[in-house]
């Protein structure tokens, strides 16, 4: 047995079968263990597990699918996240295809999708084989939704080959195939941290409501949702409802995302499972990258949502923010929105650094921002000791990829956009089952607009908002700092300029 070491300096042949390799910045993912007499081992597939533990980063994936919205962007605050125009260009959809994060989100989701290749090509366990067919069906998934097209090498290919590049139908083809399989052989898992029945359910539902977006004929649309694709959305849902997930009960809506979510979330599916002695995936991320120098725990002072996102939110939302025990009465720092004046441990107001009030305005400029403005969102957030300090490390909030909410909306949508739920649900009935615990207002009516601003609502910051805005046909529209509206082709990223020159199979997409 040999100990191999990935890394992202993996040239472009060893995923891609490219014939040429571009430097690119050393960044170690992990290891795993290769044994040629018994490639079904666990560490073999603790490897491609380990490769989600990128989702959490504030960059690639999570940046891709978020600054691109109505409901983030990264500022430039004097010289404080400048990173010579990287978030700037997400938001304002001027990416290029050697943006450095389109490139980096590549071989990220494609270093998964090789992986976990391998595993299934040399495992003997359907147990083993099931759960790969999983983690390869994410990765796939989100470089489906990216990028539009997969380049698929077969692990026992010489490193000379080139590899076939599947279409967007056809990958999403494969993905279904994938995610079948994964369901008929996995069962119930111990924590949200392995792939499980409902993980793979959950997944198909996403693919299928998605489906008419990956098989349309033009990027960006228009978009034709066939019943049978609706009724399977459903057909999945209800098998997750029946199995015992559940929306969490009034006045706890941040429990799927605090320090113990791992025993007190109702709706948690699949994730990355953390404990203090273990983190691969830690969410601390989540909070760090909002948070002011002088709040308690200090951060780097970065992200914000748009006024008009927070402005969508009644003042009588629980996700719009509320004070949290254990967390406001230690530290000051609220779960949700941060708007207005701050305040740290004791209830002492908080300043900036030049003395002046921290007051968080929903005023933002992306190219010129002061260390104060912009409304801060802590969906996930840290767990104080005891004396009010917040240890920096070992923070083991499970990190939440699918959640039952989730599932509820698409399942909504479903029935609207022609899909027969056989229990007879109706999507009014529940919108309202979300709304209602969480202190919002119930409607009278639901249309699509209704629904896709309560998917925002329910779900924002947790990395979905580019796929549902590109669904409802509003990726496009013009938002606070993005004056115009960009080219449908916006709704694909660029093949990555290196991976084009490398790959004959690979063809950039339109408008690049």
């Amino acid at each position: 047995m040999k100990k191999i070491t990935l890394r992202a300096t993996i040239c472009s042949f060893v995923l891609l079968a490219t014939a040429g390799c571009a430097k690119l910045d050393e960044k170690t993912y992990g290891s795993v263990i290769i044994d040629p007499n018994n490639a079904s081992s666990t560490a073999d597939l603790n490897g491609v597990y380990s490769q989600l533990n990128g989702q959490t980063d504030q960059a690639n994936t999570y940046a891709l699918q978020e600054h691109s919205t109505d409901e983030m962007m990264g500022p430039t605050r004097g010289t404080d996240w400048g990173d010579f125009g990287t978030w700037r260009k997400l938001h304002t959809h001027t990416w290029t295809p050697s943006h450095n994060q389109v490139s980096d989100t590549w071989d990220q989701l494609n270093i998964g999708v090789f992986r976990a290749s391998q595993v299934i090509a040399r495992a003997t366990d359907n147990q083993i084989k099931a759960e790969a067919s999983f983690l390869r069906a994410y990765f796939m998934f989100q470089v489906v939704d990216l990028y539009g097209q997969q380049p698929f090498r077969d692990p026992d290919a010489p490193n000379s080959a080139i590899p076939v590049v599947f279409n967007r139908a056809d990958a999403t083809a494969f993905i279904i195939k994938d995610l079948e399989f994964a369901e008929a052989n996995l069962g119930a898992a111990p924590n949200i941290g392995k792939a499980s029945k409902a993980a793979a359910q959950a997944l198909l539902a996403k693919v299928y409501l998605n489906k008419a977006v990956y098989t349309a004929a033009t990027v960006g649309g228009p978009f034709t949702f066939p019943k049978e694709d609706m009724d399977k959305v459903i057909e999945y849902a209800n098998k997750i409802t029946a199995a015992g997930y559940t929306l969490e009960p009034a006045g706890k809506y941040f429990q799927d995302f605090a320090w113990d979510n791992s025993e007190k979330s109702n709706g948690n599916i699949f994730g990355i499972y953390n404990t203090p002695s273990n983190v691969p995936g830690s969410a601390k991320n989540r909070w760090k990258m909002g948070l002011h120098y002088n709040q308690t725990p200090d951060g780097w002072n970065g992200f914000t949502t748009l006024a008009e996102f927070y402005n969508s939110f009644q003042p009588s939302d629980e996700r719009r923010g509320v004070a949290y025990p254990g967390l406001t009465d230690k530290v000051g720092l609220r779960a949700g929105f941060a708007v207005g004046q701050q305040y740290g441990p004791g209830g002492k107001k908080l300043t900036q650094r030049s003395g002046t009030p921290l007051v968080f305005t929903p005023e933002v400029n992306l190219n010129y921002s002061t260390e104060a403005q912009g409304i801060r969102v802590f969906k996930y957030f840290p767990h104080p000791n005891a004396d009010g300090t917040v240890t920096d490390s070992g923070e083991d909030n499970d990190y939440v990829i699918l959640r039952y909410a989730d599932v509820l909306l698409e399942k909504a949508e479903a029935i609207m956009r022609g899909g027969t739920d056989p229990n007879g649900q109706t999507p009014l009935a529940i919108v309202n089952a979300i709304r209602t615990p969480r202190g919002a207002t119930a409607l009278g009516s639901v249309t699509e607009a209704d629904l896709l601003a309560e998917r925002g609502r329910e779900l924002y910051w947790e990395g979905w908002r580019r796929n549902d805005l590109i669904r409802f046909g509003k990726f496009n529209d013009p938002v606070d700092q993005r004056p115009n509206a960009s080219d449908k082709t916006r709704t694909l990223y660029p093949i990555p300029q290196r991976a084009v020159d490398t790959n004959p199979n690979l063809k950039q997409n339109p408008g690049y």
